[in-house]
């Protein structure tokens, strides 16, 4: 994956990309929010919103600063994949969708990348996440809880904690604790970029120990303070995903 030369985030992708058999991509972030629609072959990409084993028809949503890796299988992959400007694209914990005709898309988006951005958002339709083994249900339940505890959730299964760092990193290329910090950082930018709250409180929802926490972890996500996303002009509400 190229990098970019100074934001260490990997270059977000636009347009056709091919895949060849076997290949591996290891965990990168983008700096931007984009769709990447599966036009034929299929992969498996464990991210920021879960991991996901995607075909033809099936389209991941990556938000600004999620973070994934892919892992292609005997065919390869064949995928387009659409830049959107919005932070805040996509909703949190949405990751995947299908579309009927990506076809048309891809179309559309090379006459008018904003006209096709429009169009995915009206095709998308909600599929089904599935859980593969326990470590999609702990994504599920470091997304939808902040303050999950991990001793706990592993207490809870019978699993040893040593064993559930090693089978997470083994899936998702980074430990559980690292994940439940990128979620929390991601859901704190966007209450600060969504809302009035002050910073402790958002700290405190999000489920910091204290603001001066939040701040680090915002900072190291996405290389700006939570006062310069406040100041930032460019928030948009989230679009509808699923119909």
């Amino acid at each position: 994956m190229r990098q970019g030369e100074r934001s260490g985030f990997a270059i977000t992708p636009s347009g056709h990309e091919l895949w060849q058999s076997r290949a591996y991509i290891p965990r990168h972030r983008h700096e931007g929010a984009y769709a990447a629609l599966v036009l034929a072959g299929s992969y498996e990409e464990s991210g920021s919103r879960g991991r996901f084993r995607v075909q033809a028809g099936d389209v991941l949503l990556h938000d600004a600063f999620d973070a994934h890796l892919d892992r292609f299988q005997s065919a390869g992959a064949r995928v387009f994949s659409l830049a959107v400007e919005a932070l805040g694209a996509w909703p949190l914990g949405i990751g995947i969708a299908q579309v009927r005709d990506s076809d048309a898309i891809v179309r559309t988006a090379e006459r008018d990348a904003i006209e096709a951005a429009a169009l995915l958002s009206t095709e998308l339709r909600c599929k089904q996440r599935v859980h593969y083994d326990w470590p999609d249900m702990l994504v599920d339940d470091l997304l939808s809880d902040p303050g999950c505890r991990l001793d706990e959730w592993a207490r809870d299964r019978s699993l040893a904690p040593s064993s559930v760092s090693r089978g997470f990193r083994k899936v998702f290329g980074v430990s559980p604790a690292t994940f439940r910090l990128d979620t929390r950082a991601s859901r704190a930018l966007r209450m600060i970029r969504g809302s009035t709250l002050s910073f402790a409180a958002v700290a405190a929802a999000a489920g910091f120990a204290d603001q001066a926490h939040m701040c680090r972890a915002i900072r190291e996500l996405t290389g700006g303070t939570p006062g310069s996303w406040r100041r930032s002009s460019s928030f948009k509400t989230e679009r509808a995903v699923c119909v």
